[in-house]
Parts: structure tokens; sequence; C-alpha cells
């Protein structure tokens, strides 16, 4: 089947967050796709809308099944569906996880510069984030494996919360790495909550690790949605998977004394239509992704040498070095908006050192990826003005 990936939907004057925007600002900035999602998940949405009665639903075997098939065959591990817990959302699913596997007080332990969400369930949940940064020679990230032991084995460490591809630089774990940190965890007693979101979004390169293959899984949870491959985070649905007994009975119970583990009307079907019948839809995805970074690269090296792009092989976020121009990412964004209306992401939210980066959302047609360089390179000239 041929997908479209030249024509995005327009999304203006409606409830979505990217498109709250002023007349001639582009938003480039917030994890969603600005392309349709696939035609087989829509279908499936249809058939079921016409129905026309809605009532209590939960997830059965088939739903369990998709997850598992998806994993083999896009992945090569296959999850047991007895490991699996049905939940509205990777983000829903953290805040309960964070309260039932650690303390008021404890340490969350992450890695800066991670995804800013995450701080809010450790410190709404009156837990401390204690980062092991990520060490930056330039171009590259890298564990720091001394200090990420030195600081699991602090005793008020008790969770750690892994990004697995890494958001929002892009990198892509090796296997080795992620059962290093899956076995520096165990040998600490601290649980590993691995955020696997991105999992599906590697474009190039080695294929990600999805922690539940290692070896060293006895204290692991893992969270997976098609809500970032497929761009439908509204569908609010996500499965856990926790390959250990008693951990994952504590989970169960955290996931449903909050309330998001029922499904709506569409989190089954579309899960399953996605995960069954999204293949050829993805392959096709990241061959235009492809083509965006590509694009984008090409073009900053050409027009915006001051800039630098560092990102990784996965995700559909682009981070770009930007400390030879401004340092005070925050600062630079809100130029840009004002200048160009542009919007991008400051990359001091995700903390470490992000503040001499910009995160760019680059899903969306080439049409709209080169209006917002163009935009980007009339504001960087502006700014350094």
């Amino acid at each position: 089947m041929e997908y479209d990936f030249e024509n995005a939907p327009d999304r203006s004057h409606t409830d979505l967050v990217k498109w709250d925007v002023k007349p001639g600002e582009l938003p480039m900035w917030i994890a969603d796709m600005d392309f349709k999602t696939a035609p087989e998940i829509i279908e499936a949405m249809q058939a079921k809308i016409s129905l026309g009665a809605f009532g209590y639903e939960w997830p059965q075997k088939d739903y369990f099944n998709a997850v598992a098939n998806w994993y083999e065959t896009e992945h090569g591990c296959r999850p047991h569906n007895d490991w699996m817990i049905f939940t509205t959302g990777v983000v829903p699913a953290i805040s309960p996880i964070v309260r039932r596997v650690s303390h008021i007080g404890d340490n969350v332990l992450v890695q800066e510069p991670v995804y800013n969400i995450f701080y809010n369930s450790i410190l709404n949940n009156v837990r401390h984030v204690l980062s092991s940064d990520l060490a930056f020679d330039g171009k590259n990230y890298s564990v720091d494996w001394t200090d990420l032991e030195e600081k699991l084995a602090n005793p008020l460490t008790t969770l750690m919360i892994f990004c697995n591809p890494h958001n929002p630089i892009g990198k892509v774990w090796t296997k080795a790495e992620v059962q290093r940190v899956a076995q520096l965890c165990q040998k600490h007693h601290v649980v590993l909550l691995s955020d696997e979101i991105h999992g599906d979004l590697v474009r190039k390169g080695q294929g990600y690790t999805p922690a539940f293959s290692i070896e060293a899984k006895s204290n692991v949870i893992f969270l997976v949605s098609p809500s970032k491959t497929f761009n439908v985070a509204a569908l609010h649905a996500a499965t856990a998977i926790v390959p250990d007994e008693n951990l994952r009975n504590i989970v169960n119970r955290g996931l449903n004394s909050d309330e998001v583990a029922e499904p709506n009307l569409l989190a089954i079907l579309a899960t399953i239509a996605a995960y069954e019948e999204g293949h050829g839809w993805l392959k096709a995805l990241k061959q235009q992704l492809n083509e965006n970074f590509a694009y984008v690269s090409h073009f900053i090296q050409e027009n915006i040498p001051e800039i630098r792009v560092i990102s990784g092989d996965a995700t559909y976020l682009m981070w770009i070095n930007v400390q030879k121009v401004a340092n005070n990412s925050a600062e630079l964004v809100e130029f840009l908006r004002k200048e160009t209306g542009l919007i991008v992401s400051a990359g001091s939210v995700y903390r470490g050192n992000g503040q001499d980066f910009i995160r760019i959302n680059l899903a969306c047609p080439l049409a709209m990826v080169k209006d917002g360089m163009n935009r980007l390179a009339e504001g960087i000239s502006k700014y350094s003005k």
C-alpha cells in the first residue's frame, strides 16, 4: 500500500496542544507527528464507531497476542502474555509505579538530559531526583558507569527510570549497555523502570534492545505503547511488561488503585490494528524520517554551521547544539518564536547540559521541514546579530 507522507491534515482550530498557535506560527516541538496515522488503524476505529453502542471493555488474549507478535516480528524477541498489563499510557503508569516501588523521600535516579515529564512523576510524589548525567564529549553521549554505580549504591536510591531509546538525544542503547544498567540495578536492589515508547522509531543502525529480552530482568518494569509509533497519543493505550510475578502484582495493584488500567472504546481494537497491520506503514514512515533528517543535517551544515546536530539514530526528534550561538536555550527559543514563528523545545527543560541545546520535531512533511529550517536560519542570524 502507498502511504501519504507529503500532505499534513489541517489540525488548526482543534483541541490539539501542538496546533494551539497564533496565525503564521509553525509548531515543531511536542512529540506529536503531523502525518495521518496508518489507514488500517483509522478503518478499525471507524468500524467500531459504526456499532453505535459502547460499554465496558477489558483486554483479552487477542490484545496481548498482538503486542507479543509485534515485538517478535519487529524486534526479534517475544514477551510472555502473562507478563503484560494494560494501562492507559506510559506517562500515566509512571506515577503509580513510583508510589508503589519507592517511598517518600527516596531517590529516583535518571540520566540527564532526559524527558522532562519524568521529573513531574518524581517530584509530585515527594521523591528526590538524583541524576547520573550522561557524559558528553562534544559529539556523543555515553554513560558514566562509575558515577551511575555510585548513585545506585546510595541506600536511598530505590528506583531508576531508564529511557530506551533515549529522549531527547535519540541514542540507541546497545544490548550490552541495557544489560549492564539492569545488572547494576539488580546488584544494588534498585527497580529499573524502562520507558520504551520510542523503541519502534529506530531509523537506522542497530535495532533497540527491549529490556524484557535481557538476562537480568527480575527487577525490571517495561512500558511500551503504539502512541509515538503511530501518532495515536490520545488513544490512551499502553502495556506494562513485568516478568517477575511479585513485582508484576505490585505494579498491577498500583495501576488499578490509580484507575489507569481500563481501556476506552477504541484502545484495544486500534492497538491490535496497529500491531497486526502497521508494519508497512512504519517502514514507510522511517524512510520519510530519514529523508527529513538528512535534509536538515545538510541544511544546517551548509547554512547554519554555528550550530551542530547531535541526534542519534532513534526518534523523530532532533537534538541540536546551539552553544556557540546562545548560553540560554530557553531565551533563544523564545526569540525564535517571536521573530520567525518557529516553535521548538528548549533543551534546558531536560536538565543536564540541555541549556546548550534545542529539540526539533521532524515528523512532518518535507515541505514543512524546509519551512522550519528557513525560519531557523533566519532566527539564528538575527539572534547572533
